[in-house]
């Protein structure tokens, strides 16, 4: 049973900030501070992502563990059951919806959870964002390896030099 009546509950429920929350400006202010630059709530990609990292090809959401049904801590409340389990249950499929549109558009994809920022592991989890991004970064930069030598099968002989055609010298002239 709700401990206010209709009116009150929607005052209080609409009170509830989708964007600016704690959270996201604890994660945005370590970025800046750390000299990251990035865009925020950009509405034209798929989810509106709460950080978008263009730079470094990341988007970053970070999401409240009642209102996306994180599986770790996020619990229902006891009254109306079924329209929270419902609510909740369309928000995670509309999330893992656009994720999946952001990944094919070649966006790498972070989720960063409520309680990973609680001060007891807010530094961890925000090194942890760190390291990702950078790691991201640098894998756009790496080359294949080069083939080894003896990876074909050919012997050493049997491999044209680079300044060397493949043909040899005399062969389709009479």
């Amino acid at each position: 049973m709700d401990i206010w009546d209709k009116k009150k509950r929607s005052a209080v429920m609409a009170k509830i900030r989708s964007k600016d929350t704690k959270p996201e400006l604890i994660v945005r202010r370590y970025l800046y501070s750390r000299g990251y630059r990035y865009l925020k709530n950009v509405k034209g990609l798929p989810g509106t992502p709460d950080i978008v990292l263009r730079k470094y090809g990341i988007v970053i959401f970070i999401h409240g563990c009642f209102w996306h049904g994180h599986s770790v801590d996020g619990h229902l409340p006891h009254s109306n059951v079924e329209f929270w389990e419902n609510k909740i249950g369309r928000n995670r499929s509309r999330d893992e919806r656009s994720k999946a549109e952001l990944r094919k558009m070649g966006w790498k994809v972070m989720t960063v959870w409520e309680c990973q920022l609680r001060p007891a592991t807010r530094e961890k989890t925000l090194r942890e964002i760190e390291y990702l991004i950078n790691f991201t970064y640098l894998q756009r930069f790496r080359k294949p390896p080069l083939p080894r030598l003896y990876d074909t099968g050919a012997q050493p002989a049997d491999m044209p030099m680079a300044a060397e055609p493949a043909t040899h010298y005399g062969e389709g002239k009479t």
